[in-house]
């Protein structure tokens, strides 16, 4: 059996909501189109079936990916984290030593993981850097864009 994933309360959730929607509402959805593109005839010449069914392909594997990740999950306990220092599901208010820049962080599991809204997976270089330190401790990431430098201003859940 492979390795739980890890997921906030929040994270559970949304992964629950998309798998809902998938498959009962753009299941419905990519069927219909599949059938109003077989109405246009000749298959083999068929570029809206055939973006359709490409559709289709994609979708049914995401719904496998999500069941997996539904069967096999582990929860972070938010009222056990020890804000003394960043684990997952902290909230971390760095500040970019070389840039001059605040940003706030959650780290989160990899499948929760979403850089646009600030949530790191706690195997990303930033995330790996920030797992362990504690308020006021300056840690360097090992990125792909070279090296980044963060101090650690605030931890919270």
């Amino acid at each position: 059996m492979s390795k739980p994933i890890t997921l906030t309360a929040e994270g559970l959730k949304n992964l629950e909501k998309e798998y809902e929607k998938l498959t009962t509402i753009t299941r419905k959805e990519i069927a219909e189109k599949i059938k109003v593109a077989r109405s246009f005839g000749d298959l083999s010449e068929n570029s809206e079936y055939d973006e359709a069914k490409n559709e289709q392909a994609r979708v049914e594997a995401r719904i496998v990916e999500l069941e997996g990740m539904l069967k096999n999950y582990t929860i972070i306990d938010e009222s056990s984290i020890d804000k003394t220092k960043v684990h997952l599901g902290s909230k971390v208010k760095v500040l970019d030593v070389e840039f001059k820049e605040e940003t706030v962080y959650t780290i989160v599991g990899g499948a929760e993981a979403n850089p646009m809204e600030g949530k790191l997976s706690n195997d990303s270089p930033v995330g790996k850097a920030l797992i362990g330190a504690k308020k006021g401790q300056t840690v360097t990431a090992d990125t792909p864009a070279g090296e980044l430098k963060f101090k650690i201003l605030e931890i919270s859940k």
